[in-house]
C-alpha cells in the first residue's frame, strides 16, 4: 500500500471508503499527522484504527472526535497524549502499546467509561508502570484500565487539593498585600493630616506673630509724640512762663496762709484786746463753732498750738 500523508488522505475521496460499517482503518498508512477534518465528517467511525503509522503527537482538535468508542493508536512515536482527552468521554477501548509515553495527562482520569487499556512497550514511570501492569489477556486489560483510572483519579485529586492550597496561599497573599496596601494609604493620609494640621499651625502662628506685631507698632504714640514735639518746639516760652506763674502762685497762696495762722495766733495770744484782733477772734470762733460738728476736724484743731 503506497504512504499517504494526512493531508492527502483529506483530499483522497477513499478516506470514506475504507469506512466498513462502524470502523475504519488507517493503520500501515504511513500518516505522520491524524486528518481530524476529515474523521470529524465521519461521526459514524466509531471504531479508529491508526496503529503502525508515524504518529508523533496528536493534536488538540484530536479531542474533538467524541464518537470515538475504540481507538487503537499501537506502534506509533507518540510521546504524549493531548491535555484534553478526557473530553473522549464515550471511549471504551484504547491500545497504546509499543510508543514512547512516560506518563500520562490528569484528564485521562475522566475517561469514565474506558474498560480496556494496554500500555505495554512504553517508557512508563515506574509507579505507572506497576499500576498499568500487564495486558496479556482480555481480563489483564480491563484491569489495567480499571487501575489506571484510579490511579490518575488519585493524581487529579492531588493536584486538586494543590491548585486548591496554591489558590488558598495566593488569596491569603493577595489579603495580605491588600491589607499592607491599606495600611500604607492610611499611614499616608495620616501623615499628609499631620502635615496639613502642622502647616495650618505654622501659618496660624505667623498670623498671630504679624498681628502682634501691627498692634504693637507704637503708630499714634508717634504721632503723638511728633505733634508734642513740634508743638512743644514751637512755643517753649509759653510752657516755661505757665509753670514760673504757677510757682509764683503757689507761693503767695503758702504765705498769706502763714500770715492767717500767725494773725489768728497774735489776736488769740498776745494782742486779744485790739480792735482788729477781736474782729479775727470772733471770725476764729465762728469757724470753729462751724467746724465742732465734723469730728475729723475737730481732731486737727485740738492739734493746732491755740491756748
Amino acid at each position: 500500500m503506497p504512504k499517504t500523508s494526512g493531508k492527502q488522505l483529506g483530499a483522497n475521496p477513499n478516506l470514506r471508503e475504507r469506512l466498513d460499517g462502524h470502523e475504519l482503518d488507517l493503520s500501515l498508512s504511513g500518516l505522520s499527522e491524524v486528518p481530524v477534518r476529515e474523521l470529524a465528517a465521519l461521526p459514524k467511525a466509531t471504531i479508529l484504527d491508526l496503529s503502525c503509522n508515524c504518529l508523533v503527537m496528536l493534536p488538540p482538535e484530536f479531542c474533538s472526535l467524541t464518537h470515538l468508542i475504540k481507538l487503537d493508536l499501537s506502534k506509533n512515536q507518540l510521546q504524549e497524549l493531548p491535555s484534553d482527552i478526557g473530553r473522549l468521554l464515550n471511549l471504551q477501548q484504547l491500545d497504546l502499546y509499543n510508543n514512547k509515553l512516560s506518563s500520562l495527562p490528569v484528564s485521562f482520569a475522566q475517561l469514565k467509561n474506558l474498560k480496556w487499556l494496554d500500555l505495554k512497550g512504553n517508557p512508563l514511570d515506574p509507579l505507572l508502570e506497576k499500576v498499568a501492569g500487564d495486558c496479556l489477556d482480555e481480563k489483564q486489560c480491563k484491569q489495567s484500565a480499571a487501575n489506571v483510572l484510579r490511579y490518575m483519579k488519585t493524581i487529579q485529586s492531588e493536584q486538586d487539593r494543590e491548585k486548591q492550597r496554591r489558590l488558598q496561599v495566593e488569596r491569603e497573599l493577595e489579603k495580605r498585600r491588600e491589607a499592607e496596601l491599606r495600611a500604607k494609604e492610611a499611614r499616608e493620609r495620616e501623615l499628609r493630616k499631620r502635615e496639613k494640621m502642622e502647616e495650618k499651625e505654622r501659618r496660624r502662628k505667623e498670623y498671630d506673630a504679624q498681628k502682634l506685631q501691627r498692634f504693637n507698632e507704637p503708630k499714634e504714640e508717634k504721632r503723638d509724640g511728633v505733634f508734642e514735639k513740634a508743638v512743644s518746639s514751637a512755643s517753649p516760652s509759653a510752657s516755661e512762663k505757665g509753670r514760673s506763674f504757677s510757682r509764683v502762685l503757689l507761693k503767695v497762696l503758702l504765705f498769706l496762709l502763714l500770715c492767717t495762722v500767725a494773725t489768728v495766733v497774735m489776736c488769740r495770744t498776745e494782742l486779744p484786746h485790739q480792735q482788729l484782733c477781736s474782729t479775727v477772734n470772733h471770725l476764729y470762733e465762728d469757724a470753729l463753732h462751724a467746724l465742732r460738728g465734723n469730728e475729723a476736724l475737730q481732731r486737727i484743731i485740738r492739734s493746732m498750738p491755740f491756748p
